[in-house]
């Protein structure tokens, strides 16, 4: 589902740039003769990479922040001159926001851990005014300090003159297209738990075993457990 956040992010961004949503009234790609749109996305992951496509397809300038070399390095070789890798320290960081017209959220620590809050409220100071930020992981605790969650019903609210957007469930946005690609990532996980029952199918593929969370009421997963503070079990003891 990460493929279709980090695209739909890029979408939604794009229309809460234009002046009648509160942004600042600039179309991502422009065209001939004018600016085209600053993205900048954080996390160059499976969210982060999808939304770059997006953005990049769009003809905006992308620029992606990550801390590992190697994944800036496969970025490169994807993207080349199409987007910006930049590591992401304080002081990049900092400039990119100054320029940005729109900023992703797309970093996480690991599944189920909270997210590094990277963005500071006294971050937005240096920012555009009407410039739009995309928490994908308010989820797990958003990478902006001021991220609170929204619905798609009510999905925006404006801090020092920057547009939030920070629905929980941005998929939910394309439900068509997030639910039938769904469906073809888990279909097999599914077929495979009826045949066989939770314990041995669990026991034949560590795959499922890594997805346990819960188990006879307790905490299998090891970055729940962390984030929740609770007990942490290991599932292979209770199956």
């Amino acid at each position: 589902m990460s493929e279709i956040a980090g695209r739909t992010a890029i979408i939604e961004g794009a229309k809460y740039l234009e002046k009648t949503y509160g942004g600042r009234g600039v179309m991502l790609g422009a065209v001939p003769g004018c600016e085209k749109a600053e993205v900048v996305i954080l996390g160059g992951g499976n969210a982060g990479t999808n939304a770059a496509r997006m953005a990049a397809g769009l003809g905006a300038r992308v620029t992606i922040l990550d801390i590992n070399h190697y994944r800036l390095a496969y970025l490169d070789d994807v993207f080349g001159s199409q987007v910006t890798t930049l590591y992401s320290s304080r002081d990049n960081l900092l400039k990119s926001l100054a320029k940005a017209d729109l900023v992703i959220g797309c970093v996480l620590l690991a599944p189920g851990r909270e997210a590094p809050k990277l963005v500071k409220r006294e971050d937005l100071k240096i920012m555009k005014k009407g410039a739009v930020v995309v928490d994908i992981v308010v989820d797990q605790g958003g990478c902006f300090e001021t991220t609170h969650p929204t619905t798609h019903a009510d999905p925006v609210y404006e801090v020092d003159g920057v547009m939030h957007y920070c629905v929980a469930n941005i998929p939910g946005a394309v439900p068509r297209t997030s639910t039938e690609a769904l469906v073809n990532s888990t279909l097999s996980y599914g077929i495979t738990l009826t045949k066989k029952g939770l314990a041995a199918a669990c026991k034949d593929d560590p795959g499922l075993m890594l997805g346990l969370n819960t188990y006879d009421g307790k905490c299998t997963f090891a970055a729940v457990a962390e984030a929740l503070d609770l007990e942490y079990v290991d599932p292979a003891t209770l199956l």
